[in-house]
């Protein structure tokens, strides 16, 4: 835009702003008030030079273009993540560090570097994949505006300009609207050109049918659709003509509105359920990770800080940078340990898995973290047309005329959609049709301007829908036997064609308000002229003096036969049915001669539509339907499905409140009997309800009939406040921008706008409000492997944690370096995870209630499983007597204390938050008294023994559990000699022997305290591979939170089986490839030393079954609550 079209953007929000206080209420003034009111005379038009001086006030008639949020704002958002944050500190860190290590050393090592430069790779990969995200979040206004019209035919000056942009129209232009037109703007209707306007605004209102305009006033407060005086910018015309005037442009449209409310609704967009409860895993994981790393650095300050004491005063002070460097390097290492660096990419790898199961099922997520948010959708709110309903009318009912005066004949009638194949007729007569039947086919097919044709495997209508559904019930009903063999069989469109080659139709008598019929005069083959009738069933029975029997014979029209008619049409409507009746007249003795001729005087009579009523009249009555938009076949079943899976659903329509009820007690969202005086309200009765809050906490379903689309944010809005998860279903412009506020938003595929669609979290490919059910479903499973797999991750990473501080702790040479760590975590652990993901779905998953958003991914118990280790194992090793040695009394007082805390706050978050006074009280009550001296083995505190004992075990001994592990030659030491192996150079007479790792020979003769350093090659590769080994055993834990291996056992996934082996096979690739051996600092293992890993590893699955076991036998709280009260903090 340049910098006029700035300018004018610029006058157009202060336009908006004071158009918005004072508007005029045009639908409520005569024409003549709002010709006074805009200064305009509709033949003259606007002058040019008022049309300038309006421009400059309220700018140009489109939707304004919001400032975009900037790529490097997108880019800081994306590192507003905890465990992002945890991630680039740590990669940053390391840098550093590796830096450093590689000028003191001379020599920078590509190794040292791995480990920064692929964290940072990661970080990348997650902010380009964030920032396209965000950056399509805005389509939907862009969309919006592709709806608007492009141009107009104004009168201005006197004169018609034809094809005006429409972004000049000013407010009190005078606009000519046709068929097929895109209104440009609100407008006023001054006047109608031909008898009958009707425009389609579902998109913007919800109604399933075209609206009728008219001149007429209506009062000031209607809603949207009450407003029938009045067209809408990006409705469409459909029938008729008419002058208009400009009353509102741009952003005071109904259209600008919906647009400003999708923008709102955008800025208020909220953080996932899976997002949440990752950042407050993030948290408490950056708690555990800077304690412990803080606890590990305390625990070696001997090493690098040592002091005398003289006179009781410590002096002295010897301080060694290097080896203080070391041992903030073996903090760093286990932070890096503790970050489960894979979880982001294993979860995007779960959440796209998901979205393809859902593809499969018809429903296309758009936004990836929208799979795991179904799983917990509490309520939703769905649009009744197109989505609970087919959103294409059909015929549910014929009521025909019977065998003698006062008798009728009712036949139901089956499907849905447009489809003439879609059910049949019940009832219909074994004998074929008889007279009385084929006139009302006769009529349904010739007294028709719609067409129905077929698109891919659907039909759709061509026209109005009305008449598309008369169409395909000519179509069920067949033909004749005296006409059925001049048809192609099989022909979808075949009956129709055949009743339209029977005769000519010669003029048409069109609909209109006020007589609410349309009418089509014929030429038979015969030569004879007949008129041809449908509409209103009231209207045509005031005009119909008799009525056609079974056998095609009339017989005059009786008070007994109008009444009963009248009562059937009331039983129908009843039901939601809009009835159209259908009616003839054989004698026309001032058209017999008529054949379109513009000169003939009957056509005089055809130009005046006030002659329509004259020439229909003296009818002949044959019959009537009944039409709906049908709900879908499957609804019924979700409807029961929701309820079952303690799903609420409120539909939200813009349609009549008697058709969404009926429909509502259909499909089973009320029954049939039942009092829903205060479940069913429209949408201003809502917003002027005294209680609103409470009105939508109601058990079982809610309608909200006539509702606007700030009616369907507000609803969205309070139920988000209550705390519910909300799913809202829409396919039109209206619907946009509640789908953009709700956590998951739906739009249909095949009926939704655009607007619709680029707002929206998921799109239905088939517009099912049942694929929304089976999606919930979906989304359920996604987040039961989810929790599967990120117990997978936790577990093998806490163990990751204890082998390091463990190292610490007891002072032998560190197990593992940091770039085996990150292989451990992103390649090694990388397939299980992802493989957890194809778990099977549970069968009752949609009999459960639906999980609370605020739910922990990891439970008290589940941490109690995999966390005790970094509390307990040292008092597990040695107790307390192992702490007095290697710790000052104070140090040893603050571990236990620090161990009790990190305990305790993973299962009561709240205690964070708490003053320090009340932390000290907590962490030393009764309460919490077990949480921190439990002494069980769990499957963390194993995972951090097993790798840790391995590697003591071969230094210390020849065979363990009769395994012979002195082939290689390599020398024993005691356990005291591996404890303080920093004091090597001052042991006499110690040496090393050779040993042999594969074609490699280790040799110490120069220094045989290097047996410690590059010497524990060996031991370290040990370490490695039972991590590996524990970590694919895990796995198989992983499949079940409770159940045992022996109910699901491991060939239930297939998946995981071969991820397992993809695994192992990347660890032998490292270990038996010299070049890759070389990389990770290992050795290859002989079939003895394979046996040791796999003797040590194998014990995780037993130990965990037992767990299980306690898991499925413990009822109720596994822990007391902790409940930190004012009182508590007072004692």
């Amino acid at each position: 835009m340049g910098r006029g079209g700035e300018n004018y953007g610029k006058r157009e929000n202060a336009g908006a702003a004071s158009s918005k206080q004072e508007t005029f209420p045009a639908w409520a003034r005569d024409v003549k008030q709002c010709e006074e009111k805009y200064q305009v005379n509709r033949e003259l038009g606007l002058p040019s030079a008022e049309v300038e001086k309006r421009r400059q006030i309220y700018g140009l008639n489109e939707l304004l273009k919001h400032e975009p949020t900037s790529i490097f704002q997108l880019l800081l958002e994306q590192f507003n993540d905890t465990l992002v944050r945890i991630l680039l500190a740590a990669a940053i860190i390391s840098f550093v560090l590796a830096w450093y290590d590689g000028e003191g050393g001379g020599e920078k090592e590509i190794t040292a570097f791995v480990e920064p430069l692929v964290i940072f790779l990661i970080l990348i990969v997650n902010a380009i994949v964030g920032i396209w995200q965000e950056s399509s979040a805005e389509k939907a206004l862009e969309a919006l505006k592709e709806i608007q019209s492009e141009h107009a035919d104004v009168i201005r000056d006197g004169k018609k300009v034809s094809s005006l942009p429409a972004k000049e129209l000013v407010p009190g232009d005078i606009v000519e609207l046709r068929v097929g037109d895109k209104v440009p703007a609100d407008m006023r209707v001054l006047s109608l050109i031909s008898s009958t306007v009707r425009v389609e605004q579902g998109s913007l209102t919800g109604e399933s049918e075209a609206v009728s305009k008219t001149v007429k006033v209506v009062p000031e407060n209607s809603d949207i659709q009450g407003k029938k005086c009045m067209v809408f910018a990006g409705t469409t015309m459909v029938n008729g003509n008419c002058i208009c005037l400009v009353t509102e442009i741009g952003m005071n449209t109904e259209i600008g509105k919906v647009h400003s409310q999708i923008h709102e609704a955008s800025q208020s967009d909220t953080d996932t359920p899976l997002k949440k409860k990752l950042n407050e895993f993030g948290e408490v994981l950056t708690l555990i990770i800077g304690m412990i790393c803080i606890l590990v650095w305390l625990i070696n300050v001997k090493y690098f800080l040592s002091w005398e004491y003289v006179d009781g005063w410590p002096t002295n002070f010897k301080f060694s940078f290097e080896k203080c460097t070391y041992y903030f390097e073996i903090a760093v290492a286990l932070a890096v340990a503790a970050i489960p660096e894979g979880l982001p990419a294993v979860i995007t790898t779960c959440l796209a898995l998901g979205t393809r199961k859902m593809a499969q099922k018809n429903a296309l997520v758009r936004k990836l973290p929208s799979v795991e948010t179904l799983g917990c959708t509490t309520v939703i709110c769905s649009d009744k047309t197109g989505t609970l309903t087919t959103n294409q009318m059909a015929v549910s009912k014929l009521v025909a005329i019977g065998s003698r005066s006062g008798t009728l004949r009712s036949f139901d009638v089956e499907g849905t959609t447009y489809d003439p194949f879609d059910g049949k007729i019940l009832g219909w007569p074994v004998d074929g049709m008889d007279a009385n039947l084929e006139m009302i086919a006769k009529i349904s097919a010739v007294c028709n301007d719609a067409g129905v044709e077929q698109s891919g495997r659907h039909y759709v209508a061509i026209g109005m829908p009305t008449e598309a559904a008369l169409k395909v019930l000519v179509e069920k009903m067949e033909l004749p036997e005296k006409y059925a063999s001049s048809s192609a069989p099989g022909d979808p469109r075949r009956c129709c064609q055949v009743w339209n080659k029977m005769v000519q139709r010669i003029a048409t008598l069109e609909f209109d308000r006020d007589r609410k019929s349309m009418g089509v005069i014929i030429n038979s083959s015969s030569g004879n002229k007949s008129l041809l009738v449908k509409g209103a069933v009231e209207n045509l029975l005031e005009r119909s003096s008799f009525i056609q029997l079974l056998d095609g014979s009339t017989v005059e029209l009786d008070k007994y036969s109008k009444d009963l008619i009248l009562q059937v049409l009331r039983e129908m409507s009843t039901d939601a049915l809009r009835c159209l009746g259908f009616a003839y007249k054989e004698e026309l003795p001032e058209f017999a001669t008529y054949n379109s001729d513009e000169d003939h005087p009957a056509h005089q009579l055809l130009l005046n539509p006030s002659n329509y009523s004259s020439i229909e009249s003296n009818l002949i009555f044959v019959g009537l339907v009944g039409l709906r938009d049908p709900p879908r076949k499957e609804v019924r079943q979700a409807i029961e499905d929701c309820k079952d899976a303690g799903i609420r659903v409120m539909v939200i329509t813009g349609d009549n409140k008697n058709t969404a009820e009926a429909i509502c007690r259909e499909i089973g969202v009320f029954g049939y009997r039942e009092d829903i005086t205060s479940r069913s309200l429209t949408g201003k009765e809502f917003m002027d309800h005294p209680d609103q809050r409470n009105h939508l906490r109601q058990n079982g379903g809610l309608l909200f009939s006539r509702a606007e689309p700030r009616h369907k944010q507000e609803i969205v809005r309070l139920l988000k406040q209550d705390g519910e998860v909300v799913a809202m279903t829409g396919d039109g412009v209206n619907d946009a921008p509640a789908l953009k506020l709700a956590d998951i938003g739906v739009a249909m595929g095949i009926t939704g706008t655009e607007v619709a669609k680029e707002a929206s979290d998921m799109v239905l490919a088939d517009d099912n409000f049942s694929t929304i059910v089976a999606a919930v479903g979906e989304g359920r499973s996604i987040y039961d492997n989810m929790k599967a797999f990120i117990r997978y991750m936790i577990s093998s990473n806490i163990g990751e944690v204890a082998s390091i501080f463990l190292t610490a702790a007891l002072g032998i040479p560190e197990g593992m370096i940091p770039v085996q760590l990150l292989w451990v975590n992103l390649v090694t652990d990388g397939p299980p995870a992802t493989a957890l993901g194809f778990n099977p779905q549970d069968t009752d998953i949609m009999k459960k209630p639906p999980r609370r958003s605020n739910d922990s991914l990891i439970t008290a118990w589940i941490l109690f499983r995999y966390l005790q280790l970094t509390t307990k194992v040292p008092q597990t090793l040695s107790g307390e007597v192992y702490l007095s040695r290697r710790m000052p009394s104070a140090l040893r007082s603050a571990f236990l204390s620090i161990s009790e805390y990190l305990t305790i706050v993973m299962d009561h978050k709240e205690i964070i938050h708490a003053e320090p006074s009340t932390l000290f009280c907590a962490l030393h009550s009764r309460q919490y008294k077990g949480f921190g001296a439990k002494l069980y083995l769990v499957i963390g505190s194993y995972v951090g023994l097993a790798t840790v004992g391995v590697f003591i075990i071969w230094y210390t001994h020849n065979t363990f559990m009769g395994i012979d592990l002195s082939g290689d030659g390599h020398s024993l030491v005691t356990y005291s000699q591996l404890s303080n192996w920093d004091k090597c150079p001052s042991w006499v007479n110690f040496t090393a022997s050779p040993f042999t790792a594969g074609p490699q020979v280790f040799k110490f003769d120069t220094n045989p305290c290097d047996y410690f350093r590059s010497g524990k090659i060996k031991a370290s590769t040990l370490s490695l591979s039972v991590l590996v080994s524990i970590e694919m055993f895990n796995s198989l834990n992983a499949l079940s939170e409770d159940g045992s291996l022996l109910t699901m056992p491991p060939w239930v996934n297939p998946w995981l089986l071969l991820a397992m082996s993809i695994s192992f096979g990347l660890h032998f690739l490292i270990l038996y490839v010299p070049f890759l051996a070389q990389v990770f600092g290992i050795v290859p293992l002989s079939l003895n030393e394979w046996l040791l890993v796999l003797a040590v590893a194998f014990p995780v699955i037993l130990i965990d079954e037992v767990l299980k076991c306690i898991g499925r036998c413990t009822t109720g709280p596994r822990y007391s609550p902790a409940t930190i009260s004012i009182k508590h903090k007072a004692e």
